[in-house]
């Protein structure tokens, strides 16, 4: 009873500090037991995490008891997201981080990697079956420890990740206790846990992402999403509408980066709505979305849990109305932009909204308006092929990346078709209070040092540093 009143109150026993100080010390004596090995025996261990983890069997059962214990998301989404333990793991191989890493010659520059060290990951309870694999695989490829802090919504799945990641370690002669899971977890455990770790990854809500930049250590955090798409004039409309479907559907809405809201050219508008109900778009009435409304959001804005990652018969269902099997996602007519305007805020879910604009200057401006409500730092997307249009949304949109003619839950975080570095943690910069705007890949797990040599002098002339203000009269 004792324990239970002070975890409530944030504190932590004596037992539960001593239980996490020996996990502590566990990983730190894996770390040196590995701390020689090769980057062949570093990658070896990689390719090895990644097949036991990703192979189609397993990342399936995890999926599904992932769906199960939470209560959140849809088994196939979660199945889909399978390619990105192979697309973290393609990045892994064909990058170096024992050793010299990189080698700059005309700087005489000398890049060497060296481990972080013992890393705390702060497990979603949406992704419990992603976001163990992905840190481990980026970890031990550095040579570093993680011990996973599981959300409790889904603690067993992520137990039974980290159980599988172990055993493989064991087979190929590393020690087990380079990936740990914290027995009981809990906000009093996990402050304790990231206040004595070396480096904190937080992918989660924002109360424990601030929470890990409050621990006293260094830690990289993500920030919320609002994912608003501009579909202008010149769009694929039929290219868009699935693209959009897609992103909606995947894991029903989960994600950060699912689409949220559409702004659609009006020369477009109808037709594009046409488009998105033969994708298996439904079209709200004004008092169905009313009602939605009151099932997604609270009075005071904040979001309501049990229409998180709903099916949308499901989240129909809630708000007292009923749509047609078929449908896979509800879309909501909006004109109001604003903190007190619901529709405009991130929606976790099957539904999205969306607007109406009247030029490309317009757009910009309900872009600008949307992210002052939330989302900054985040993402954002275009379909267009107009230069000019994506020009002009990526020099003031407020966010971390634009994806371009691409489904945004499927992009944002790495795809095979596109450049961004495969991850499941995303930083939102210094708009969401993060401290990197990018995707949380393999740089993020290791330390480097640079060794400098002496190189000819680079010393510019005055004349030419100063430009047309050299030898003018001073002040």
């Amino acid at each position: 009873m004792a324990t239970a009143v002070k975890e409530a109150r944030g504190e932590l026993g004596e037992a539960e500090r001593a239980e996490i100080d020996a996990i502590i010390g566990r990983a730190r004596a894996a770390m040196r037991a590995v701390e020689r090995y090769s980057q062949q025996q570093a990658d070896r261990l990689c390719q090895a995490l990644g097949w036991a983890t990703a192979n189609e069997k397993t990342f399936t059962r995890f999926a599904r008891m992932s769906v199960e214990e939470s209560k959140l998301g849809d088994p196939q989404g979660r199945i889909s997201k399978r390619f990105k333990i192979m697309g973290v793991l393609r990045d892994a191989l064909r990058q170096k981080s024992i050793g010299i890493v990189e080698e700059l010659p005309a700087k005489g520059i000398v890049k060497y990697g060296k481990p972080a060290g013992v890393i705390a990951s702060l497990v979603p309870t949406t992704n419990p079956e992603l976001t163990p694999p992905y840190t481990a695989i980026y970890a031990v490829k550095c040579l570093d420890a993680v011990i996973f802090s599981p959300h409790p919504r889904s603690k067993n799945t992520t137990r039974e990740v980290v159980r599988v990641m172990r055993e493989t370690l064991e087979r190929q002669g590393a020690p087990a206790d380079l990936l740990q899971c914290v027995g009981r977890p809990s906000i009093a455990s996990t402050q304790y846990l990231m206040s004595r770790c070396d480096l904190t990854f937080a992918t989660g809500g924002q109360p424990m992402v601030r929470a890990a930049y409050s621990s006293g250590r260094p830690a990289y955090g993500v920030g919320a999403g609002n994912s608003t798409m501009v579909i202008d004039e010149t769009a694929d409309l039929d290219i868009a509408a699935r693209n959009t479907r897609v992103s909606k559907t995947s894991d029903f809405g989960s994600g950060c980066s699912a689409d949220g809201n559409l702004l659609i050219d009006s020369r477009i508008y109808e037709p594009f709505l046409k488009a998105l109900e033969a994708e298996g778009g439904f079209l709200a009435s004004e008092p169905q979305a009313k009602a939605l409304e009151r099932v997604i959001w609270d009075e005071e804005g904040h979001r309501l849990p049990d229409s998180v990652a709903c099916a949308p018969q499901r989240l129909a269902e809630l708000a007292g109305f009923g749509i047609p099997a078929d449908r896979k996602f509800i879309m909501v007519k909006n004109d109001r932009i604003g903190p007190q305007h619901n529709w405009s805020r991130e929606k976790l879910t099957t539904a999205l909204a969306v607007y109406r604009y009247e030029g490309f200057d317009q757009a910009l401006e309900m872009v600008r308006q949307i992210y002052e409500v939330g989302g900054k730092g985040h993402s954002c997307g275009i379909y267009s092929h107009d230069d000019g249009h994506i020009d002009r949304l990526a020099r003031v949109a407020p966010v971390s990346r634009m994806m371009v003619r691409q489904p945004q839950s499927k992009a944002n975080a790495g795809a095979f078709n596109n450049g961004m570095p495969m991850t499941s943690s995303l930083g939102c910069g210094i708009w969401g209070g993060n401290i990197t705007n990018e995707n949380i890949h393999l740089k993020h797990f290791m330390q480097t040092t640079w060794v400098s040599r002496p190189i000819p002098e680079d010393r510019p002339s005055e004349q030419e540093l100063f430009g047309e203000f050299y030898d003018t009269e001073v002040l």
